[in-house]
């Protein structure tokens, strides 16, 4: 296992995560009761034996940059490989900013410089899912690959949001289109890459010269690769795997695992999901607390009933008050008798007694984002306080640090209740 490297790319915008990734890196958002997404790819790194991490941050990284610290709960505050953070060296060129994925990397094939890696593993930080990558090599080796792209299969009306590759029959790449309105294959990338180290030194030199390059690796260099016949092969991945990039993905992804056969199962002794976590006191379920197919972190209190949802550490439901089918991240309080349906509620959210969160139809868009809000979901921002007695529509986006003096009154369906500007 010695002598392997692996990039983490975690630095994109996650525009599509609405309010979840505007104050935040998308791989730095909570997930599954108690981790980030990032701790997914960081544990499929230290359960496959690779303990030599580059993580690459750019926007809103602090919370990501807390999050994984010197790296100990993965087992990487090492004195030689552990976790390094790569953060674009402002101020140093003309323009600053990762130009794209494979622009990230190439500004960091510094860090290669020392070390014996024969192969590079390029991966995503914000998918869910387990995966060996000790297979991966396995097959890229066999196959003498020059290049090995992980794909799984998805519907065909999904293929518009993923790179699609088509293979021939011994898996070699034959076409690569990035996020086609049509394609006869389904394979789409996971966005895990596995490059020869000589031949991905040369190519990334080479796409940082192109002047017509977005220097992306699934919009440029592979389909070039590919076109020019290189070995790139792919790999196919046959367990769960989800891109969880949108507010209707995520909320699915997240209480998928309260069926009783969830598709990815956290209590696999044999690959566990590392995380960071705090100390907090057990759950504590008062007289009248109940809870139904859920998850509950340590530290909450329940004194109200919980139905088919996700709690995140230290949440409150107070005395009379009900949640069903919704997230609530760690230390919201949900007031006396009020009632949350289908919502996502971040950190330190306090709705009022007797308010009612996610009211009514469903047919309104979302005002400031339909794109993100039209299926009945709503989303309240971190550190929102909620007034009493309060009805908030379906579709609804409610900002981060919201105060109860920001409501003039109820929120119809498809409204807003605007925060102040996340970048201050």
């Amino acid at each position: 296992m010695s002598g392997r490297y692996a990039f983490v790319l975690a630095g994109g915008l996650g525009t599509r995560l609405c309010l979840l990734s505007e104050r935040r890196a998308k791989p730095a958002v909570p997930f599954g009761g108690k981790y980030r997404i990032i701790d997914f790819t960081l544990s499929n790194c230290v359960n496959s034996g690779i303990y030599d991490v580059g993580v690459l941050t750019q926007y809103h990284p602090t919370s990501l940059h807390r999050h994984i610290g010197i790296g100990r709960p993965w087992d990487l505050d090492r004195t030689r490989g552990g976790v390094q953070l790569l953060q674009p060296s402002l101020g140093s060129v003309t323009s600053d900013w990762y130009q794209g994925t494979a622009d990230a990397i190439y500004r960091n094939l510094v860090h290669l410089r020392p070390r014996r890696a024969e192969h590079v593993l390029v991966l995503s930080g914000d998918h869910v899912y387990k995966m060996n990558y000790n297979l991966l090599y396995a097959f890229h080796q066999a196959n003498h690959a020059s290049a090995t792209v992980a794909v799984t299969e998805v519907p065909e009306e999904a293929v518009q949001s993923f790179g699609i590759l088509e293979t021939d029959a011994r898996g070699r790449v034959v076409g690569f289109q990035e996020k086609p309105r049509r394609a006869q294959s389904r394979l789409a990338s996971m966005g895990v890459y596995l490059f020869d180290r000589a031949a991905f030194t040369q190519w990334l030199v080479e796409d940082a010269e192109r002047s017509d390059s977005r220097h992306d690796f699934g919009r440029d260099l592979l389909p070039r690769l590919v076109e020019r016949g290189e070995a790139v092969y792919a790999y196919r991945f046959q367990g769960y795997w989800q891109d969880v990039g949108t507010l209707d993905s995520y909320y699915d992804t997240n209480l998928a695992l309260l069926s009783d056969q969830p598709p990815l199962d956290l209590r696999d002794p044999e690959w566990v999901i590392h995380t960071q976590s705090a100390d907090r006191p057990p759950v504590r379920f008062e007289a009248g607390g109940r809870a139904e197919r859920s998850l509950i972190a340590n530290g909450c209190r329940v004194a109200g009933r919980v139905v088919r949802s996700v709690l995140f550490p230290g949440v409150t439901v107070l005395r009379g008050a009900t949640v069903t089918d919704s997230i609530l991240m760690h230390d919201t309080t949900v007031g006396k008798g009020a009632a949350i349906d289908r919502a996502i509620l971040d950190k330190e959210v306090v709705v009022g007694a007797g308010g009612r969160i996610g009211w009514g139809e469903a047919s309104t868009p979302g005002r400031a984002c339909p794109e993100h809000l039209s299926n009945g979901l709503l989303v309240v921002g971190k550190g929102a306080h909620l007034p009493e007695q309060v009805t908030v529509g379906r579709n609804t986006r409610i900002g981060a640090h919201v105060t109860v003096d920001d409501f003039s009154g109820d929120v119809p369906a498809g409204g807003v209740i605007h925060g102040p500007d996340p970048e201050h």
